[in-house]
């Protein structure tokens, strides 16, 4: 499996710097994707999540944010030891993201279509004429008519736009594919319609995709590992039929105790309480204690190692540990 790994990330530690404080955004993460493979991260807003994603395509905020330490290797190339000209070449080409929101991630002055032409131009060797038909065939493969290349942004709804930025993210085949909250600002039908076409996609050039949602929905439509992240840490990691069938940690049962059960009569949802804790002042032990229901006395001093509860699903609890 470790020769079949396009991605691996080891030991990743990620902080920023704000007002003199120093705030604790991912702490000691591992994460590993198989070519070919989708993994969603999940988790509440503030966990880490685009922090990580970040950190592998290097376009963290400089000089706010800093890796600490650790490793972020493709194809077995560690990219934080590469320089900025080097990153160039990859942005783009090996490694590709869809932003969380696609007004914002769109230049308003040019149109769609040149914005999608010039990471061809910039990775592909191909003629003006070759690009401007690349350019064209992607628009038609996200379901957008040729005719509308010359378009600007605005002349777009929504769902169209995200689409556009779907086609720029894929213009150039990569191997790795960034997708941050790419249906949160589209309505259900077209959040369906858009999350069909990515699986269509992904499977048509052989993508491997790092998914980052709130949407346990999404997760389940899209991807074959998960990734739980609470606090800068991953809490639970395994297939998705193992963590969403069979959950370890207090976390992970909470956000599906959140979710509505259409099979279930009753009146209240079970929502995980308190809030996020500060990552400027990130509290001793597990970083979960303060708002778990069966936090005990060792829970505030220790900070678990992860345990493997089935083959390939690992838990961060004291609770897996002593269950065996």
């Amino acid at each position: 499996m470790m020769d079949n790994n396009l991605l691996e990330i080891k030991n990743l530690s990620v902080v920023y710097f704000s007002d003199g404080k120093k705030v604790r955004a991912v702490n000691h993460v591992d994460l590993e994707l198989v070519k070919g493979e989708t993994l969603g991260l999940v988790g509440e807003t503030g966990a880490g999540k685009t922090t990580i994603a970040k950190a592998v395509l290097g376009i963290l905020p400089n000089p706010q944010a800093k890796v600490e330490n650790g490793e972020i290797l493709v194809d077995g190339e560690n990219l934080l030891k590469l320089s900025e000209s080097k990153m160039r070449k990859i942005r783009g080409k090996k490694i590709s993201m869809i932003f969380q929101d696609p007004m914002t991630s769109l230049n308003p002055v040019r149109t769609v279509g040149a914005q999608i032409a010039e990471a061809i131009e910039l990775h592909e060797k191909l003629s003006k004429a070759e690009v401007e038909k690349r350019a064209v065939d992607m628009l038609e493969q996200v379901g957008i008519p040729a005719e509308r290349y010359g378009d600007y942004p605005h002349q777009f709804s929504g769902g169209m736009k995200q689409r556009v930025v779907i086609a720029m993210a894929l213009a150039c085949h990569p191997e790795l594919l960034l997708a941050d909250e790419p249906t949160t600002a589209l309505d259900v039908t077209i959040q369906a319609q858009v999350l069909q076409m990515m699986n269509e996609l992904k499977d048509h050039y052989g993508t491997s995709v790092i998914i980052i949602t709130h949407d346990l929905g999404v997760i389940a439509e899209m991807a074959q590992k998960v990734g739980v992240v609470y606090a800068g840490e991953i809490i639970e990691y395994g297939t998705a039929e193992a963590v969403f069938n069979h959950p370890g940690h207090p976390y992970t049962e909470g956000l599906f105790g959140s979710i509505i059960d259409l099979d279930k009569d009753v009146e209240r949802l079970s929502p995980i309480q308190g809030l996020m804790p500060d990552p400027t002042n990130l509290p001793v032990g597990c970083k979960f204690h303060t708002r778990c229901p069966y936090c005990m006395e060792e829970c505030k001093v220790q900070n678990p190692e992860g345990i493997e509860v089935e083959t390939g699903h690992m838990v961060k609890c004291l609770r897996a540990k002593e269950a065996g």
